[in-house]
């Protein structure tokens, strides 16, 4: 008797047909993932399905999609292959990733001169972020000398990132115009540039609460962190970077900027505890805390505080509810 013949496996079910993508399709959706990623993981979750999305992931083109949360990166887990990730990112020609690197190597790694290369890199592609970070540090002379301050720098990288959109940088362009600060003093201009400004933050804190709610302790809406700035806050917060004797962080919990020198920052003129990096961040926290917190001057000088050597130009007036 004959015995029956086995049946032959049906090659095509075992056909995988992701294997007929061609690359130039994969790399596109790849693409389109990167820029949309929510965090580190999701990004990096793709890449490690199969041997043929890791390799593809690593694309020019995809690395230069990325977009910012996918370099939220988490200072705690930071070592030389999330450098290298950004770096290649930055070399890709991704805005977001010469920004983030360039803060992180600025502040925490203290590499002032490639920190600033990669900033103004971002800067040159229009990144309003960028723009306004290195109007900072030209306003306070960050990594430099007291001496080495460029407030008219400062005015017109503020200028340009205003124009982009950027609320802070506006807000800053209206207090120079209003005080005379590295520019021709203009009282009525400066005056409208906060306003616009106060108007902005407004349209985008109503659209932010619309997606995820997210208040501060008195009832105020909390923009929305970049990445670069949380990394610096959590850098130091954590213990992986020590400030310098002296030195003290921005008192606007979403900044993260450490000072690079003692009294670079600013400190509030009413209770002189709290130190800010610009009038961008004090206003911000002025709405968010310290508005609650703020007393007045007689109380520290009492309790023998202040730094002493701070002068005027050290100072930064307390913000009032209009502007």
């Amino acid at each position: 008797m004959r015995r029956p013949l086995k049946q032959q496996p049906n090659k095509k079910l075992k056909h995988n047909l992701f294997d007929d993508l061609p690359d130039d399709l994969v790399v596109f959706i790849l693409s389109k993932l990167s820029a949309t990623a929510s965090s580190p993981s999701d990004f990096i979750s793709i890449l490690s399905t199969c041997k043929r999305l890791n390799q593809l992931g690593l694309h020019r083109l995809v690395l230069s999609k990325a977009g910012p949360k996918v370099f939220a990166v988490n200072p705690r887990n930071w070592s030389e292959s999330p450098h290298r990730f950004l770096k290649h990112c930055a070399n890709a020609g991704n805005v977001d990733a010469c920004y983030t690197l360039g803060m992180i190597r600025f502040y925490c790694l203290q590499n002032r001169r490639s920190g600033l290369s990669l900033m103004a890199k971002a800067a040159m592609k229009l990144h309003a972020p960028a723009l306004y970070s290195l109007a900072v540090i030209q306003f306070n002379g960050s990594g430099a000398s007291k001496r080495e301050k460029d407030l008219r720098a400062g005015v017109a990288l503020s200028a340009r990132a205003s124009l982009l959109g950027h609320v802070d940088a506006l807000r800053e362009l209206g207090h120079c115009l209003q005080d005379g600060y590295g520019v021709k003093m203009n009282v009525a201009e400066g005056r409208r540039l906060l306003v616009q400004a106060n108007l902005r933050e407004l349209a985008l804190v109503l659209r932010a609460v619309t997606r995820a709610p997210l208040m501060s302790d008195y009832g105020v809406a909390v923009p929305e962190v970049h990445p670069a700035n949380w990394f610096l806050r959590e850098w130091f917060a954590s213990g992986r970077g020590e400030l310098g004797e002296g030195l003290r962080m921005c008192g606007h919990i979403g900044c993260g900027r450490p000072e690079t020198r003692p009294h670079e920052f600013r400190r509030c003129s009413v209770c002189g505890k709290v130190n800010y990096c610009s009038r961008g961040c004090q206003a911000l926290d002025w709405k968010l805390r310290h508005k609650m917190e703020c007393a007045p001057v007689e109380e520290w000088v009492e309790d023998g505080g202040g730094d002493g050597g701070a002068g005027v130009e050290n100072e930064v007036v307390v913000q009032n509810d209009v502007v």
